[in-house]
């Protein structure tokens, strides 16, 4: 049973995924109805795989649940995005300076172990299993703060983000990129420079804004 559990839930996030890059795309545009027997069709599924990635999906804001017309695609236009991820940035920022601070030798060893891990899937291309290590990183640094509040807040509003953090990744070398601007934050918070960590980030996540902008932008016209 665990294994068919956890099948499903791979099945599920596969789904889950491959129509956030679409949703980011504008190739689901604001108002598709998105039918759960289509889906399970499309990708070979049964239908419980397909009504959990649609529930995260709606948990992410993405999509939504209408009265009478099921699940639709979310309104999301690029400005409200770069907004969000605007919004984001300066939280992160008070994050890291704080994490700076705060965190333990054996937290900035456990933030240097993931770097280290995401070398490789840089190299490969591996958009997902960066990605999951990316978020990893993350709430390392939330959790860092020893802040429950700032936790619950951040983990928030990556939820919110989550689908286009993830998208970003797939534009030009935005990855390895990623991964630089994860090294130069790393090296602020060896110094104990928590202002400078701040700075890093908050440039890390408007980077991140501009690849989406630049991933919408590509796809719109495609």
């Amino acid at each position: 049973m665990d294994g068919i559990a956890e099948e499903r839930g791979l099945l599920s996030d596969l789904i889950r995924n491959a129509l956030t890059d679409e949703i980011a795309a504008g190739t689901l545009s604001a108002g598709t109805a998105l039918d759960e027997q289509d889906l399970a069709d499309r990708f070979g599924a049964s239908r419980t795989p397909v009504r959990e990635a649609l529930r995260q999906l709606a948990f992410n804001g993405l999509v939504e649940l209408r009265p009478r017309r099921g699940v639709v695609v979310t309104r999301m236009t690029p400005e409200r995005i770069m907004d969000m991820f605007e919004a984001t940035a300066e939280f992160e920022a008070m994050c890291v300076r704080l994490a700076t601070y705060r965190m333990t030798p054996l937290e900035r060893s456990h933030l240097m172990d993931l770097h280290a891990q995401s070398k490789a899937m840089v190299e490969a291309g591996d958009v997902d299993a960066y990605d999951t290590l990316n978020r990893g990183f993350h709430e390392a640094l939330y959790g860092a703060t020893h802040n429950g509040f700032l936790l619950e807040q951040a983990l928030a509003l990556r939820t919110r983000l989550s689908g286009f953090r993830r998208t970003q990744l797939r534009h030009g070398e935005r990855i390895r990129s990623s991964r630089t601007e994860h090294g130069e934050i790393l090296a602020a918070i060896a110094e104990g420079d928590g202002d400078a960590a701040a700075r890093r980030m908050r440039a890390h996540m408007l980077n991140a804004a501009s690849a989406i902008g630049h991933y919408i932008a590509e796809h719109a016209g495609a």
